[in-house]
């Protein structure tokens, strides 16, 4: 048998270390689970389509109410789906920027 290479050995040991730590640090978290995602899928699926319905809805008393040339329930749709799409992106921005920070930390 040869001998082993006491640097190889080191740089093993390293990695299976930083390894354990992260496993462990993302069993404490539990942050990236399968619910945890699902969760989030739906918390901007609700963004998104709360402001939408509630526009639609706006949209429906305003065509009652005030008449006009245009549809007041398209326009607060419209308006609704894109205050919610805002709403979702800032969320899942406010996720993602947790996430790298979380990364870098962990790098150091």
């Amino acid at each position: 048998m040869e001998p082993t290479d006491k640097k190889n050995v080191n740089l093993f040991s390293k990695e299976v270390s930083e390894k354990e730590k992260r496993k462990l640090r993302a069993l404490r978290e539990n942050k990236g689970s399968v619910w945890f995602g699902l969760g989030m899928m739906g918390m901007v699926g609700w963004s998104v389509a709360v402001p939408a319905l509630l526009g639609a809805a706006l949209g429906l008393w305003l065509d009652k109410t005030y008449p006009q040339s245009f549809s007041w329930t398209l326009t607060f749709l419209i308006v609704g789906l894109i205050s919610g799409s805002v709403i979702a992106w800032y969320w899942v921005a406010k996720e993602d920027k947790e996430m790298h920070q979380k990364k870098e930390e962990q790098d150091e």
